[in-house]
């Protein structure tokens, strides 16, 4: 089909065929990627061409298949949501050019791509506004920069020659010379009291944020005064510490550095555990699990990974048992410097993209894991205590995020947890051994419930649609009925008005009601009338004199409103909007 009587297209016209191919396959229920399918053959036979230049292919064969199926499922959710809106959009749209702005919302907030819009638009001899959408884009990006550079720190264009020699790993305090000093942007050889501002020390036992590890925090004292150090960062070789003074500091200053040292354990057991849970995923979910990135602090741990799936609850049970396990075994840490060639030989993991040194940091815990890494950790596994996932979710395509506590934040957590189900339990009368049993029972009562109640309402909404059709008018030889039905619930509306349809035979129905600061329209035309009167544009007239803006098809459409009090003129409204149209 590509390759037409000989005849390649362009790789335009390649990407149209393919997009027409996919479009087409899923708008008729039809899976590319069925088991046996030229789909799967056409991986199968790349695979087997590229597999002696890439021998990982075929090891990761069934986990290529796997995400591709993903892939085409999740764009078929986007295809099938954005040809509907853009379907429901098209069938009021006057004119033969598609608006950019439309163009632009259907990409920006449902992942429609331009150029899928483009390839409808050509199937009904349309085109889109290139230009409008090209607009719509460019004030996207100026509102992202904008974004970005409110409330930027001009901290971090600073720059220093100087070098700082860390001591932290064996010590939380030291002794050192203020070398260099920043405040407001500028270098200073002094901070006098009060004064917010960067020290830069020859040496430190400060850690400085980087590899997803926080800065230390803690003080330093001078004869003059103290710094208190509320962050350590890097610039360049130097270690920044930023903070406000006591007293007075200046360059040459010698100072006693000591950082908080029960904030530095805390960030230490969250920092080991994120290594053995990075083990604990690569041997559970697969080795294609790699890590994106991480958020040590002293609360929590934020870990974010390669997966092409959601990590399901029974999955997230099994990481977290044997990420304790690992704790409970309790193997000490080694850490060794050496070259970075001899790491990898030895299976330390790398973070794909980072530029390491010819020497490196390598952290091992017993015989689980080995790692790159130049952050601070436990002397021993079974420090940690104990590791509990807090959550699971998708921040991208393609990348998960675990957030979870570890220690006594850990314990408090699962105190919390317990103490949750026990006050559950106490609501239904019962006990945490019983209390599933018991809320399981109330809900399916309560299905019952709402599903009588609202056969009740449909049974009230039938009857008080039977009582409207005697206020059905004629206008211009169409059968008319505008109501303002107090006292029904919005939901019942849609079926009031199908009710009435079939009862009026043809004609429109116009109903609004109102319900405390809110208002809800809809608008039902018979089939035989959308040629006229089209019910979007109707319900849009009656919203727009109710604060609100609504939408749907020709035959039905609904809005809301915030202007309760204008919803008698809305419906007074629509006998002279019929007329005009008929």
């Amino acid at each position: 089909f590509l390759i037409s009587d000989g005849v390649m297209p362009s790789n335009e016209g390649r990407g149209y065929v393919l997009r027409r191919i996919i479009r087409r396959a899923v708008r008729h229920g039809n899976k590319l990627g069925a088991k046996g399918s030229f789909f799967y053959k056409l991986v199968a036979a790349l695979i087997e061409q590229m597999g002696q230049a890439y021998p990982e292919l075929a090891k990761q064969q069934e986990i290529i298949e796997k995400v591709l199926r993903i892939e085409e499922e999740q764009f078929g959710k986007t295809l099938e949501r954005g040809l509907a809106i853009l379907e429901e959009s098209l069938t009021d749209l006057t004119g033969d050019v598609i608006p950019g702005e439309l163009v632009f919302k259907l990409y920006d907030t449902y992942g429609f791509p331009a150029d899928l819009t483009a390839d409808v638009a050509r199937e009904r001899f349309m085109s889109i506004d290139e230009d409008g959408f090209q607009q719509c884009m460019a004030v996207q990006r100026k509102t992202a920069q904008q974004a970005g550079k409110f409330g930027a720190d001009y901290n971090q264009q600073l720059k220093s020659d100087k070098h700082t020699d860390f001591k932290g790993y064996d010590a939380t305090h030291y002794s050192g010379t203020v070398i260099e000093m920043f405040a407001q942007g500028e270098a200073v050889s002094v901070l006098e009291d009060g004064q917010q501002g960067i020290v830069v020390l020859d040496r430190t036992p400060f850690y400085a944020e980087s590899g997803g590890q926080v800065g230390d925090t803690g003080t330093l004292t001078v004869a003059g005064g103290e710094f208190t150090v509320t962050n350590t960062t890097k610039l360049g070789n130097a270690f920044a510490h930023h903070g406000t003074v006591m007293g007075r500091i200046g360059v040459n200053d010698k100072v006693e550095a000591s950082i908080d040292d029960a904030r530095r354990a805390r960030v230490k057991k969250n920092h080991t555990a994120t290594h053995i849970l990075h083990e604990a995923l690569r041997q559970l979910l697969g080795e294609h699990v790699s890590q994106k990135g991480s958020l040590v602090d002293p609360e929590r741990l934020r870990f974010d990974f390669s997966h092409f799936e959601a990590v399901t609850k029974a999955e997230l049970r099994e990481i977290e048992r044997v990420v304790n396990d690992e704790i409970r075994r309790n193997f000490a840490l080694n850490t060794e410097l050496m070259a970075i060639d001899t790491a990898k030989e030895k299976g330390a993991m790398a973070l794909f993209g980072e530029k390491y040194d010819d020497e490196v940091r390598v952290v091992t815990i017993g015989d689980y894991s080995i790692e790159l890494c130049g952050g601070t950790h436990v002397n021993r596994a079974g420090d940690i205590g104990l590791f509990k996932i807090v959550s699971e979710s998708g921040i991208a395509a393609g990348v998960r995020r675990i957030e979870a506590v570890t220690g006594a934040d850990a314990i408090a957590y699962v105190s919390e947890q317990e103490q949750h189900l026990n006050d559950v339990a106490a609501l239904v009368k019962g006990d945490s051994a019983s209390v599933l049993e018991k809320v399981t029972v109330l809900l399916e009562k309560a299905k019952g419930l709402e599903k009588q109640i609202a056969q009740l309402n449909d049974k009230l909404a039938s009857a008080a649609g039977a009582s409207l059709l005697d206020s059905v008018v004629e206008i211009n030889g169409v059968k008319l009925l505008v109501a303002n039905v107090e006292g029904t619930e919005s939901k019942a509306l849609r079926g009031m008005v199908d009710d009435l349809k079939n009862k009026i035979g043809s004609g429109v129905i116009a109903l609004g009601v109102a319900d405390g600061d809110k208002v809800s329209l809809i608008v039902g035309v018979t089939k035989d009338l959308t040629g006229k009167v089209k019910a979007g544009e109707l319900v849009n007239h009656m919203a727009s004199q109710v604060g609100g803006k609504g939408g749907g098809r020709p035959d039905m459409a609904q809005a809301g409103g915030s202007e309760p009090q204008n919803l008698s003129s809305a419906l007074d409204s629509v006998t002279a909007w019929l007329t005009e149209r008929t």
